[in-house]
């Protein structure tokens, strides 16, 4: 009698997109949403418009890409990377204002928000950040308690969503460098991104059958990760994702979304 084969590996890729703001052009969306499995989505705080935003729900509801709402800080001049210190309230308040814009906008589109994902300063603050990793979560919590939370594994915000009955979905990041704590490297510090589509396909497929990642420093560090991010404003996001996306079909892992659109 056989025995039982190992189940295939399986990962969800998801990309930020809906980052363009009028004339102003930000990464490729039409061709990440045609290799990614999610689509992190902004909401117009951090970046986006309403046209740019009703667009990529409609490219992703067509193509069959789950739709997650990207929340940020009210910041368009900074693109969400710099830190604001809001009073909770204030935060949650924002957060839901954005989760019901995109709402609206996927609705129109054919689809529908499935997950919350924070952008930026506001996804690095709330690693860590209780008052902030809270408001998130309320926000959250209020306005569709079915909603999953994509985070940092070990984070403050992935602790709270899940003491909160939220679903809390640990992702990893393809093109950013780890500290050898799980967290990332500083955007400001050297390492910080990965350009070259070998090295960044290696790594995603090390992630998703290993669940290890070397660190900045050389560090071997575990993650284990339901979702691995390549960012849509990287040098060369499309070329990389092409590539990652060869690398782990050749290698027979699954690309599937983690959640239902």
């Amino acid at each position: 009698m056989s025995e039982p084969s190992e189940p295939a590996p399986a990962v969800d890729l998801n990309s930020d997109v809906g980052e363009s703001f009028g004339r102003w052009r930000l990464g490729d969306d039409e061709a990440m949403l045609g290799l990614v499995t999610s689509a992190n989505v902004a909401c117009g705080f951090h970046a986006g418009d309403p046209t740019t935003l009703r667009r990529c729900c409609e490219v992703a509801a067509a193509r069959g890409v789950v739709v997650g709402a990207q929340v940020g800080y009210r910041d368009l001049a900074g693109f969400g990377r710099r830190f604001v210190d809001y009073a909770p309230g204030e935060l949650s308040d924002d957060v839901t204002y954005q989760l019901g814009a995109l709402a609206g906008m996927a609705r129109v589109a054919g689809t529908r928000v499935a997950y919350v994902k924070p952008h930026g300063a506001l996804y690095n603050t709330a690693v860590h950040d209780a008052g902030q990793a809270q408001a998130v979560v309320d926000a959250v919590r209020a306005f569709d308690p079915g909603l999953p939370v994509l985070g940092l594994p070990g984070s403050e915000l992935l602790r709270r969503a899940a003491a909160a009955g939220l679903r809390a979905v640990p992702e990893a990041f393809a093109d950013r460098g780890y500290r050898p704590d799980g967290t990332l490297v500083a955007r400001s510090e050297p390492g910080a991104l990965l350009e070259d589509p070998d090295v960044v396909a290696a790594r995603v497929l090390r992630l998703v059958t290993d669940g290890t990642v070397t660190a900045a420093d050389g560090t071997e560090v575990s993650v284990a990760a339901e979702s691995v991010c390549l960012h849509g404003d990287t040098p060369g996001a499309v070329a990389m994702a092409e590539r990652v996306r060869a690398v782990l079909d050749d290698a027979g892992v699954a690309v599937r979304a983690f959640v239902g659109g």
